[in-house]
C-alpha cells in the first residue's frame, strides 16, 4: 500500500488510480465502523445478530428461545422472567433495534430501549444493556438481573403500585350531582348450599325477574367452588326490604351490602345515567390496557360512554424490591383525577317523566327537550329491566305525529289553516287504497279540522299537489336524515325518498318507511313551537348540533293546528293544561289484520318539547295523551302526581 502512495508522487495518472485504490481499500478495511449504525450489516452469530434474536424471543414471550441464547444459563431463568411479568403485569414488550456499544472480539455490549406495556398502567421504558461472550466461534449471553433492568441485581424482585383517583359525577343541567354514595344489596347463591336449582330460580324470576335460565347456568358453572358466593342482582334498600320475607328462607339465596352510587329513585334515568360495576371481559377489550380485572368502571348509559373522563387515569409506581428489604421507585405512572360531566338533564324535568311512565308494563318512552337549544330534559325508557335505550335506539313509524311535518309543506306551498280539505273514508294513490282509522269520515272541512281529527284521507289528497321534493325538504327541515351526536347512541330519523305515489301517500302520514326514535319526535314537536329545528343533545359542553329553520310563515300557523288538536282534536283529555299544543299518532305495524299500533302523543308547552311513546299501545289520544297529562300534571305540582291512567 505504502509503495503504491509512493508511485503516486511520481505520474498524475498513477497519482489518481493510486488515490482511488486507496480509497476503496479504506472502504473494505473500515467500511463497517464508517457507515451509521441503523444501515451497516448485522453480522450473522454476532453479537448485534444475537441481540436482535434475543429482543425478538423475548418480544413473543418465548423463553426458551431467550435461553438457547445464554451462557452458562441461571438455573431458575425461566422462573425469573415469568415472575418479572406475573410482578409487573406485563403484557406486551418491544423493543428499538439495538446498538452495538463495544466489541473487543471477546466480550461486547449492547444497547437496547424496552418498552413495557404493564396491565393497568400503561408503558414502562427501560434501557439496560446486554453482555456477550466469546466461546470459540460462539457468541453467547451473560445473562443477569440488570438486563430487565440496569438497578437489579441477584435476589432483587419487581413490585408495582396502582390506584384510582374518586371517579367523576354525572351531574344535571345545574350542576348538581345526579346520583349520591350509598349502599345496594347484592342478591345471590352459595351454590353448595342449594338444595332445589328450581326452585331458586323460580323465587329469583317471580321476585325480581332474573332469568331461569341464567340461574341455573350460573350455578352450573359454579358447581366446581361451591361456597364461592355467585351474584344475580344488586337491588335498593326498598326493594330489598320488599323482598326479603320470601327469599330468605330459600336454602342456598344468600345477601351481600355493596356501596354503590345512586339516583334519587330506582329506575331515574337508569337507562341514560347507566350503572357502575367491576368490569367484565368484553369491557376490557374495548376499555384498553389502562383497565385489568377487579376495577370498578361504567357498564352502561353515560357512565359507560364517558368512562375515561369520569374514571381519569389510574397512578402507580414501578419497585425494585431489594433482598435486604429496602425498596427503590424506578418509575412513577403519573395518574389523573376523574373529572365531572354535566349532562343536560333537569332533575323535575326527569322526575315527571318517570311519574309519567310509573306502572306502565308495556315497552314506552318519554323525552322532553328544550325548544330554544334541543338540549335534553329528561329521557324515560321502559321497561327498566330491559338493556334496550328505546327512547334514544329504538325506531318506529311515526304515524300521524309526522303530519306535523307534512303540514309544515302545506303551509309553506301557501295553504292556510282555514284552507278547504276533503275528508272521504277511502283514497286510492299509486293503486293502493288507504282508508281513515276506525273509518271516519269528515266531509269537506278545513285544513284545521282534518290536521285536529288526523284524517289521513285528506292529508294524501292535499300532499299529493306538492311539488316532489316538497315533503322531502320539510322532512329534512326536521332533522330527518341528519346526522347528529346525542352523547348516547341514538339513529335519529329517517325519511327515504318515496318510490311511488303509493308509498308517498303513506310517508304523509308517517307511515311506509319513515322511521323516527322518541327523541327525534319530541326535537319535531319542539321545532314546532320555536320555528327552529334543534338537533338533540344530552351533554352541557357538548358543541351544538346541526340546525335548521322553518318555512318562512309556517311556525305561527303550524301552532294554530297543534292547539287545535288539543283544544277540539284528538287530545282534547288534555285540553285543561293552558297552552298545551300538540299531535297525537297511532301507528301501524306489523302483518296481523287488523294491524298493531304504537299509540304516540307530541307535545309543546311552556319551552318544552316533548315525545310520548307506548310500543304496541294502541291508540295514541286513548293511551299516549293520558300519560303526556300526567307528565305535564306532574311538572306543574310535584308533590301531586295523578294516579296512573290504567295499567298498560
Amino acid at each position: 500500500m505504502f509503495a503504491l502512495a509512493r508511485r503516486a508522487r511520481y505520474t498524475g495518472r498513477v497519482y489518481g488510480r493510486a488515490v482511488i485504490s486507496w480509497v476503496g481499500l479504506c472502504l473494505l478495511l473500515l467500511l463497517p465502523a464508517c457507515m451509521p449504525r441503523a444501515a451497516r450489516s448485522v453480522v450473522p452469530g454476532g453479537p448485534e445478530d444475537l441481540a436482535l434474536r434475543y429482543l425478538d424471543a423475548w418480544a413473543r414471550n418465548d423463553v426458551a428461545a431467550q435461553r438457547d441464547a445464554l451462557v452458562d444459563a441461571p438455573a431458575d431463568f425461566d422462573a425469573q422472567h415469568a415472575r418479572w411479568r406475573q410482578d409487573l403485569g406485563v403484557v406486551a414488550s418491544r423493543f428499538e433495534r439495538p446498538e452495538l456499544e463495544a466489541d473487543d472480539g471477546a466480550t461486547a455490549v449492547v444497547r437496547f430501549r424496552g418498552v413495557h406495556t404493564l396491565r393497568g398502567l400503561g408503558d414502562w421504558e427501560v434501557e439496560s444493556r446486554l453482555r456477550f461472550e466469546r466461546k470459540g466461534q460462539r457468541w453467547g449471553l451473560r445473562w443477569t438481573p440488570a438486563v430487565l433492568h440496569p438497578a437489579a441485581r441477584p435476589g432483587d424482585r419487581f413490585g408495582r403500585t396502582r390506584s384510582w383517583s374518586p371517579r367523576g359525577e354525572l351531574l344535571d343541567g345545574d350542576g348538581e350531582p345526579l346520583t349520591v354514595p350509598g349502599e345496594v344489596i347484592r342478591i345471590g347463591v352459595l351454590p353448595g348450599r342449594v338444595k332445589d336449582r328450581a326452585a331458586v330460580a323460580s323465587v329469583l324470576q317471580a321476585q325480581l325477574g332474573v332469568d331461569p335460565a341464567r340461574v341455573l347456568a350460573a350455578l352450573n358453572a359454579a358447581s366446581a367452588q361451591p361456597e364461592q358466593f355467585v351474584a344475580f342482582i344488586d337491588v335498593r334498600q326498598e326493594r330489598y326490604q320488599q323482598v326479603r320475607a320470601v327469599l330468605a328462607p330459600v336454602p342456598g339465596i344468600f345477601f351481600r351490602k355493596k356501596p354503590a352510587r345512586l339516583t334519587p329513585a330506582e329506575g331515574f334515568a337508569a337507562h341514560t345515567l347507566g350503572r357502575v360495576g367491576e368490569v367484565t371481559a368484553e369491557a376490557l377489550q374495548v376499555l384498553g390496557p389502562l383497565y385489568q380485572a377487579g376495577d370498578v368502571v361504567g357498564l352502561s348509559g353515560l357512565e359507560r360512554a364517558q368512562e375515561r373522563t369520569l374514571a381519569g387515569r389510574p397512578s402507580g409506581e414501578v419497585r425494585l424490591l431489594r433482598r435486604s428489604g429496602d425498596s427503590e421507585v424506578l418509575h412513577r405512572f403519573d395518574g389523573e383525577p376523574g373529572r365531572h360531566v354535566r349532562t343536560t338533564l333537569r332533575m323535575d324535568v326527569q322526575a315527571a317523566a318517570e311519574a309519567a311512565l310509573m306502572d306502565v308494563s308495556l315497552p314506552a318512552a318519554l323525552v322532553a327537550v328544550d325548544t330554544a337549544t334541543g338540549e335534553v330534559l329528561a329521557v324515560a325508557s321502559r321497561p327498566l329491566g330491559e338493556a334496550l335505550h328505546r327512547a334514544l335506539t329504538g325506531r318506529y313509524p311515526p304515524g300521524s305525529t309526522f303530519k306535523v311535518v307534512t303540514s309544515e309543506a302545506l303551509l309553506a306551498s301557501g295553504l292556510k289553516p282555514g284552507s278547504r280539505a276533503d275528508c272521504p273514508v277511502e283514497v286510492t294513490a299509486g293503486r293502493r287504497r288507504f282508508r281513515n282509522f276506525e273509518s271516519e269520515v269528515l266531509g269537506t272541512t278545513t285544513l284545521r279540522r282534518v290536521f285536529a281529527l288526523s284524517c289521513n284521507t285528506a292529508f294524501i289528497q292535499l300532499e299529493a299537489r306538492l311539488d316532489r321534493r316538497a315533503l322531502e325538504d320539510a322532512a329534512r327541515r326536521f332533522g330527518f336524515g341528519v346526522d347528529y351526536d346525542v352523547g348516547l347512541p341514538s339513529p335519529g330519523a329517517t325519511f327515504p325518498e318515496p318510490r311511488d305515489d303509493a308509498e308517498r301517500a303513506a310517508a304523509s302520514m308517517g307511515q311506509g318507511r319513515v322511521l323516527a326514535t322518541p327523541l327525534h319526535m319530541a326535537t319535531v314537536a319542539a321545532a314546532a313551537g320555536s320555528g327552529v329545528w334543534h338537533a338533540p343533545r344530552l351533554l352541557a359542553d357538548a358543541a351544538p348540533g346541526p340546525e335548521a329553520r322553518l318555512s318562512p310563515g309556517t311556525p305561527e300557523a303550524l301552532r294554530d293546528l297543534m292547539r287545535a288538536v288539543v283544544k277540539e282534536g284528538t287530545a282534547k283529555s288534555a285540553a285543561s293544561f293552558a297552552g298545551l299544543m300538540g299531535k297525537t299518532g297511532t301507528a301501524e305495524f306489523g302483518t296481523s289484520v287488523p294491524p298493531e299500533t304504537h299509540a304516540w302523543f307530541i307535545g309543546v308547552r311552556g319551552g318544552i318539547g316533548f315525545a310520548v311513546f307506548v310500543e304496541g299501545g294502541g291508540v295514541g289520544g286513548r293511551v299516549a295523551v293520558p300519560l303526556a297529562a300526567r307528565f305535564l300534571q306532574a311538572l306543574d305540582a310535584p308533590d301531586a302526581i295523578a294516579s296512573p291512567p290504567g295499567r298498560l
